[in-house]
């Protein structure tokens, strides 16, 4: 039986990750081996995800988070060439764009051992964000690359990837939202606790670098979801790298009680609040397609997105954070619009096509 070698390490690359690994369990013939490296290292941030949706527990853990982006990498690359070298598997699978996906793509890479990229050829052309350059070394170094979308085909055909290694099977997170969607509804657990009623409400993520590492962005985010507060609940579950910067900073002591501060939750609460939000304002990739999948309106907080053909549909605004005047204006306008009719992300069957694309290694 051939062996795949999975590496994840973020709490979006679990949940693609589940539809992939029931795939490979229904297969019969490709036997799958998880790797955490511990990149979220919260339980609220992984353990969770892991009981929710299914999957067996990692068969290492590797425990490797904190430091600057060069540290946590290079540690990753030397215990996964460890666990590789111990494991000797046929291929190596990454999601995404984190230090992880480029850790374990270099690892298998200098070992010889053929890579597996889901999520391939996305771009934002900003070599600024350290995730833009881990999708195109990762991209660089794969056999296989799976992409959910044409434009992101596209990217990879302009630079120069032979047809042959790019497979064009749709998003994983669309064959998640088919899956694990219908098992939440408007009664559920969350939105009780909350007393918050369906569609009146505004809920919003903020983790990514750009904007937490960045004062005057972060201050922009924060009095723009203040100024909506005045208006509309604003439901915030928040990341630990926003809590403690802004804890940091004194700020999070001075937020209106108006904003409703959240621990991170787990995956079916956030679907539920994902699903019955008036309006969602995140700086994430994969809440931009989870509220598109929920025909949810969005709010983008970033200079770009690689999900452009959902700003071209009208489903989802690109506002840069530089205003918070600007950020509220955005999200108010937002609630009850809605974008063209376009299905972008494949048939829901990303999944099993990547696991029937594994099987003849």
């Amino acid at each position: 039986m051939k062996k795949i070698l999975t590496v994840l390490g973020a709490r979006p690359q679990f949940i693609k990750a589940s539809v992939v690994s029931h795939a490979f369990r229904q297969s019969g013939h490709l036997k799958e081996v998880l790797v955490h490296t511990g990149q979220h290292f919260d339980a609220n941030m992984s353990d969770v995800f892991f009981n929710e949706l299914g999957m067996s527990k990692p068969d290492h853990f590797l425990d490797i988070h904190g430091g600057g982006h060069g540290a946590m990498t290079g540690r990753m690359l030397e215990r996964l060439e460890q666990v590789m070298l111990a494991e000797r598997p046929d291929a190596v699978l990454v999601y995404g764009d984190t230090n992880s996906t480029l850790a374990g793509a270099l690892a298998a890479a200098k070992l010889h051992i053929p890579v597996a990229h889901v999520e391939a050829g996305l771009r934002s052309f900003n070599m600024a964000m350290p995730e833009e350059v881990n999708r195109i070394l990762t991209d660089r170094v794969s056999r296989w690359l799976f992409t959910p979308t044409n434009a992101a085909t596209q990217h990879l055909v302009r630079e120069g990837v032979a047809l042959a290694a790019i497979q064009e099977v749709g998003d994983v997170m669309y064959d998640v939202a088919i899956h694990h969607g219908q098992r939440v509804d408007a009664t559920g657990r969350v939105l009780r606790q909350l007393a918050l009623t369906p569609g009146t409400y505004v809920l919003s993520t903020v983790h990514r670098a750009e904007n937490t590492d960045h004062p005057e962005r972060l201050q922009a985010i924060v009095d723009g979801l203040e100024a909506v507060a005045q208006h509309m609940p604003v439901v915030w579950p928040i990341h630990p790298r926003t809590r403690g910067v802004l804890q940091s900073t004194g700020r999070l002591a001075k937020l209106t009680p108006k904003l409703r501060l959240l621990d991170p939750v787990g995956y079916l609460d956030m679907v539920q609040l994902e699903k019955h939000a008036a309006v969602i304002a995140t700086d994430s990739g994969g809440v931009q397609k989870e509220a598109f999948f929920y025909k949810v309106p969005c709010v983008t907080l970033r200079d770009e997105t690689e999900w452009v053909e959902l700003v071209e549909a009208g489903w989802n605004r690109l506002v840069v954070p530089d205003s918070a005047l600007k950020i509220k204006d955005q999200i108010i306008h937002a609630a009850g619009s809605f974008g063209k009719d376009l299905k972008p992300y494949g048939d829901g069957t990303a999944g099993m096509q990547i696991v029937n694309a594994l099987f003849n290694i």
